[in-house]
């Protein structure tokens, strides 16, 4: 049958669709395992371009998330969307603006590392990310402070996010986070988590590979 046909006849559960690979899925799949979400994934070779077209999809990309008539794309709209019905954008003013900013900020970082990642020139190019590390680290522990997650005392989609590309980062570079206390005691207690716990020490736990095979 057809990609359209054999989603849809998956209907006791949202479909999450992505490469073969870690990259911008982990968050996702993360916030799926810990509000109990019921989904099925939908894995891709690289090379498989065209099955983005067949979706139906307003902007044809992946991740994709498909729940009954909801069909969405673009990573952060899947968080929200999943965050929103279970009350994880954040409640006060202030709780939403750490959310908006740390979001952003998760992105920039992400993006910095794909770069590096997916460079020809990547050996001349990684000292260069290494010494600038810290730094970024940096301006994440000080930002969360004496908090337990990134928006205050209450955990939202963006210590998803934050937790997934220091772990990127913790995996690329492993000596770096011992310099900061506070972000390496928010990744223990992220890990900690009950329904996070138990995923990742499940079978359908997707560590690696992270990214492509070009990278």
């Amino acid at each position: 049958c057809s990609e359209v046909t054999l989603l849809n006849l998956i209907s006791s559960s949202m479909v999450l669709g992505y490469w073969d690979i870690r990259r911008l899925a982990h968050a996702i799949n993360l916030l799926l395992e810990f509000t109990d979400t019921s989904y099925r994934e939908k894995r891709y070779t690289c090379g498989e371009l065209d099955v983005k077209f067949k979706l139906d999809l307003d902007f044809p990309n992946l991740p994709y998330l498909l729940d009954g008539k909801n069909k969405i794309t673009q990573s952060n709209a899947i968080l929200h969307y999943i965050a929103r019905k279970h009350n994880m954008c954040g409640e006060t003013e202030e709780e939403k603006i750490r959310v908006d900013i740390v979001e952003n900020q998760v992105m920039d970082f992400r993006i910095q590392l794909i770069k590096l990642c997916y460079s020809s020139d990547h050996k001349k190019l990684k000292p260069q990310y290494l010494e600038q590390l810290p730094g970024q680290l940096k301006q994440f522990s000080m930002f969360l402070g004496k908090f337990s997650w990134f928006a205050g005392e209450k955990l939202t989609y963006v210590d998803f996010l934050t937790y997934d590309i220091v772990d990127q980062n913790r995996i690329f570079e492993p000596e770096y986070l011992d310099e900061f206390p506070n972000l390496k005691a928010f990744m223990c207690c992220f890990e900690a988590l009950e329904k996070i716990a138990a995923y990742i020490q499940s079978d359908n736990f997707f560590k690696m590979p992270i990214n492509n095979k070009m990278a």
